[in-house]
């Protein structure tokens, strides 16, 4: 009998994995506060390298020896919810539950991270371990913008994410964006505040806010081809506390998203136009803010072929067709260097983020192998004899 494959040890790995899932999952550490997660998850990884801190609570550790790697990113943050699953390793912290897959993700990467080290690839393998990709400041920008990608020579990115919306045993890797921009905006309307029987002595910007807002659900339909993927959104609106006052100021905020970068610059635009340009109409004045947020995730079109290829190699079903409009701040690697995000089919029909979201064990397996196909496909196009 030869060495085992790499795809062999993997196997042998994802009981381990299992159990460190279970351990993470118990213990959810929200944005910000992972240090406790990254240690665990440290503690777990093979070989002998010193890791590197980075973006506050986050860590990137190398395994093998010099030159171009691969990275494969983990992300560590639980969200602000309390569980309903019933499990027994459940959250035992209050108000935190890994309802977006973080847990199986990490523990996908210590299987893929064993398999890469105990079968002496010669490519090496950069584990990221990345924090606060639930909220801002995003820790993929300031991993992206530390500069310890450029000092590890990362030549390629890999993140899979395990997504409810496709059947088991099903990946979606496809080229071009996959995940769109996504900006919020704040919108602050002043007026001149008066006695409700007297409008007419005053400058009204709740009236003048609302057609704001009504205006803009027309700018995508009206200003983005139609087979673009766009949308323009308000979530909240204030203004007021007495039925008989009208108040001084009205504020809407909402968001701006957009899976082509040229859109996302057009919708930003007219964002600013119509809200000055209609709170001008009543008289009134409209400050807008807008705070950026993750670009477009672009999948590099020659790793996507790559890693597809040791994906349908294993049997695994592809998906070529799976867009988002939500948003990853995996981004913020994309726009460096060629990277490939995957979507991973789940056995739960749980919603992410809801309180009931809980993949299995198989869907931790299929995570780990879309990872490796990741990582190899990568690793191909890097020793490639043209490369």
């Amino acid at each position: 009998m030869g060495e085992p494959s790499v795809w062999e040890l993997l196997e042998r790995h994802l009981g381990r994995a299992a159990e460190l899932r279970r351990l993470l999952h118990s213990e959810p550490d929200l944005s910000g506060d992972e240090s406790m997660t990254r240690d665990r998850v440290l503690q777990a990884l093979p070989g002998d390298q010193t890791p590197v801190k980075v973006a506050e609570t986050g860590a990137v550790l190398r395994l093998g020896g010099p030159g171009p790697c691969i990275g494969v990113r983990g992300e560590m943050d639980a969200l602000p919810v309390t569980e309903q699953t019933g499990v027994p390793w459940a959250s035992r912290h209050d108000g935190a539950m890994h309802a977006c897959g973080h847990d199986l993700h990490l523990a996908a990467l210590v299987a893929v991270a064993w398999a890469v080290h105990e079968a002496r690839l010669p490519v090496p393998l950069l584990v990221v371990l990345q924090p606060r990709e639930e909220t801002y400041p995003s820790g993929a920008k300031d991993i992206a913008e530390h500069g310890i990608l450029e000092a590890e020579q990362c030549a390629a990115m890999i993140g899979a994410h395990i997504q409810p919306a496709l059947p088991p045993e099903v990946v979606a890797c496809v080229p071009g964006g996959v995940n769109a921009s996504s900006d919020e905006f704040e919108i602050r309307v002043h007026g001149t505040s008066g006695h409700a029987a007297y409008p007419h002595l005053s400058c009204d910007p709740l009236l003048a806010l609302s057609e704001i807002v009504v205006a803009l659900q027309s700018i995508v339909s009206r200003s983005v081809d139609p087979m673009s993927s766009a949308v323009v959104g308000v979530s909240s609106f204030a203004s007021g506390q007495a039925a008989n006052v009208i108040p001084g100021l009205a504020r809407a905020t909402g968001t701006i998203r957009a899976l082509d970068p040229r859109n996302r610059a057009l919708l930003r635009e007219r964002v600013v136009a119509v809200a000055e340009n209609v709170a001008r109409a009543h008289s009134c004045a409209a400050e807008v803010r807008i705070t950026d947020g993750e670009p477009v995730l672009e999948n590099d079109p020659a790793l996507v072929r790559a890693v597809s290829t040791h994906l349908a190699d294993q049997g695994i079903g592809l998906s070529t067709t799976l867009r988002s409009l939500g948003a990853d701040d995996f981004s913020f690697f994309s726009e460096r260097m060629p990277s490939a995000m995957m979507f991973v089919g789940s056995e739960t029909t749980d919603a992410l983020h809801s309180a009931s979201f809980l993949p299995t064990d198989n869907d931790l397996r299929l995570t780990a192998r879309a990872m490796l196909a990741g990582y190899l496909g990568a690793a191909d196009l890097l020793t490639a004899p043209d490369a």
